[in-house]
């Protein structure tokens, strides 16, 4: 009785993960790097608003939507990486600390500055190659940067 991977590979008439190319393994290098950065926001964002919390309860409130965020980036870079042939990595990028809520501000919209230009290099990459779905996806992760930044930069005038 054949397995149901065996109809698959039949269906497919092939392997069923993708082969994994030179090119193809920078692109998901690239997204292994997004991810470890994305894991690492999201501890960072949960470890400021903790701290922030009660002086500054709005500002800590945005930072945990941003963390929430920050998983659904994870996941969906999760999800592209292992589409594409690769085994998605649990590597967090280094967090920041600080002791006041202006250098956390500070930290956490720097922190987005890098992203928004890292997701642009990468999305060059993605486009060069013609890979459609993974552009799609960045654009989705890339805008949601772009607002974080925004709301970080707006709080931040404001004066913490």
């Amino acid at each position: 009785m054949p397995t149901a991977r065996g109809k698959l590979k039949t269906i497919y008439k092939g392997d069923i993960m993708p082969m994994v190319t030179n090119e193809k393994q920078v692109l998901l290098n690239m997204l292994q790097t997004d991810l470890s950065y994305e894991l690492a926001s999201a501890i960072q964002y949960f470890q400021h608003a903790a701290v922030i919390g009660g002086l500054y309860f709005a500002f800590a409130a945005d930072l945990l939507t941003h963390g929430d965020e920050e998983i659904g980036h994870a996941k969906k870079l999760n999800d592209l990486i292992a589409f594409h042939g690769g085994i998605p990595l649990v590597e967090v990028a280094n967090r920041f600390m600080a002791s006041n809520p202006t250098s956390m501000l500070k930290q956490d919209y720097e922190g987005e500055l890098d992203a928004i230009a890292r997701y642009k290099a990468h999305l060059d990459t993605a486009l060069a190659m013609g890979e459609t779905g993974i552009v799609s996806v960045l654009l989705d992760i890339l805008a949601d940067e772009e607002g974080h930044a925004n709301d970080l930069r707006s709080i931040l005038m404001e004066g913490v």
